[in-house]
């Protein structure tokens, strides 16, 4: 597991400040995943009613929505594939494994795309800007950022009902 980047912690940039936080929290949703049952991945304590799986799968598309189809303006089929009739949706033969190796492979895809460009650089023209101006990969990178802690909080508190680990 990817260790709390301290804030006293020396980093070279404040790219990889960026990284560090999104390796950990992306990780740290992998690891509680990980670690319930089966039965607990889908479904749900919460009267929203969403799964573990559904949260996995909706992290791996804010990363795709924020900077493929977003900062890269790249033109992605299913930007909102996490989604079905208006909530989260996870496939019935969509295992855990695929969901992890989903989140990670966007992950990497994350860090190629940050270590190659500079957190000024402004996001290509596109439909994920909703007409305003595209953001700067910083300000994408803080949503992403912010966007991991919450969720990752929510999934600390299924965890804990459904008797799997909490905290860091």
């Amino acid at each position: 597991m990817t260790s709390f980047p301290e804030p006293t912690e020396p980093a070279g940039s404040r790219t990889e400040v960026f990284l560090r936080y999104l390796d950990y929290f992306r990780e740290s949703v992998v690891a509680k995943v990980s670690a319930l049952a089966e039965p607990e991945l889908r479904r749900s304590p919460l009267p929203s009613g969403w799964t573990p799986l559904e949260l996995l799968t909706h992290l791996r598309h804010v990363e795709l929505r924020w900077i493929e189809w977003g900062f890269q303006g790249r033109d992605v089929a299913e930007p909102w594939g996490d989604r079905r009739d208006d909530r989260w949706y996870v496939a019935p033969d969509e295992t855990r494994a695929d969901l992890v190796a989903a989140l990670r492979a966007q992950g990497a895809h994350t860090t190629a795309v940050v270590t190659a460009h500079d957190l000024a650089e402004i996001g290509a023209p596109g439909p994920r800007w909703n007409g305003a101006d595209p953001a700067s990969l910083e300000r994408v990178l803080f949503h992403l950022v912010q966007e991991y802690a919450r969720h990752l909080g929510h999934l600390d508190v299924v965890a804990e009902l459904a008797g799997g680990p909490t905290g860091r």
